[in-house]
């Protein structure tokens, strides 16, 4: 099994890649699912935020308001730690038991954005960054995901830099280009990443 992180600024198109990834072939463990999940209505996690956050957060439905809530945290970094310490436990304990099902021989994408933030590079064979320039990503969050220009800047001031990003990597994937180029990018890291799954690994010993 080849672990992989994959990891990109918000609009920097890494759902793009990972979604690339998985046509090849690439088994998929999206955190930003998973975190979903973990505080879906009726979980333990979804429980906790509310504890910490209070019932201003839920929708009428009973689910979380991620809109809301994320206006509150990504506008202070004390509340953004808080609920990463309640929610980042729970991602990683079912994103093990997602990676403990797959084939041996897998290559196995860990879609985690703030890969880069928690320090978590260590835990990855190696890193995929997908980058991009910030007017691209600020141009993406504000005309195709209908932020507003001050949300949009925010979310990307709670992120690594670009620079911090760009300096785990051990793949870069430049998305400042047409999807065609993408495409053929993605292919070719593919390969790249289907040759380490099947070359021999040393043993401890060695």
């Amino acid at each position: 099994m080849l672990k992989v992180g994959l990891t990109g600024g918000i609009g920097a198109g890494k759902s793009e890649v990972s979604r690339l990834l998985v046509a090849c072939g690439a088994v998929l463990i999206d955190a930003d699912r998973i975190a979903r999940e973990v505080v879906a209505p009726g979980t333990p996690g979804l429980a906790s935020v509310v504890e910490a956050f209070g019932e201003e957060v839920l929708r009428a439905d009973g689910s979380l308001d991620r809109p809301r809530l994320g206006a509150i945290v990504f506008a202070d970094a004390d509340r953004l730690a808080t609920l990463n310490a309640l929610v980042h436990p729970l991602v990683g304990a079912r994103s093990r038991e997602l990676e403990e099902a797959a084939a041996e021989d897998a290559v196995v994408i860990h879609d985690v954005p703030l890969l880069t933030e928690n320090g978590l590079a260590p835990l990855y064979d190696l890193v995929i960054v997908v980058d991009a320039a910030p007017e691209t990503q600020l141009d993406r969050l504000v005309r195709l995901r209908g932020m507003t220009e001050e949300d949009a800047r925010a979310r990307m001031a709670a992120q690594a830099t670009r620079e911090q990003r760009r300096e785990i990597a051990d793949i870069l994937i430049d998305n400042d280009v047409p999807l065609e180029e993408l495409e053929q990018r993605v292919k070719d890291v593919w390969d790249d990443l289907v040759r380490r799954a099947r070359a021999p690994r040393p043993s401890p010993e060695e």
